[in-house]
């Protein structure tokens, strides 16, 4: 087992929950990212080709 990280706050970390907060932090960017995209598809497909047409 590797020696435990201790982290800014004080907690001990070990490799594996570092690997951990890695993965889950690359999960959450992703479900955002996608989250994002989601709604930029929606609302290009409910106002369709007028929001293109707008008037200046």
């Amino acid at each position: 087992m590797s020696e435990p990280i201790i982290a800014e706050d004080g907690v001990e970390l070990s490799a594996d929950d570092k690997k951990r907060r890695n993965k889950r932090s690359v999960a959450i960017a992703l479900g955002l990212i996608f989250l994002v995209a989601l709604f930029y598809l929606m609302t290009i497909f409910k106002f369709g080709p007028e929001l293109l047409n707008k008037p200046f």
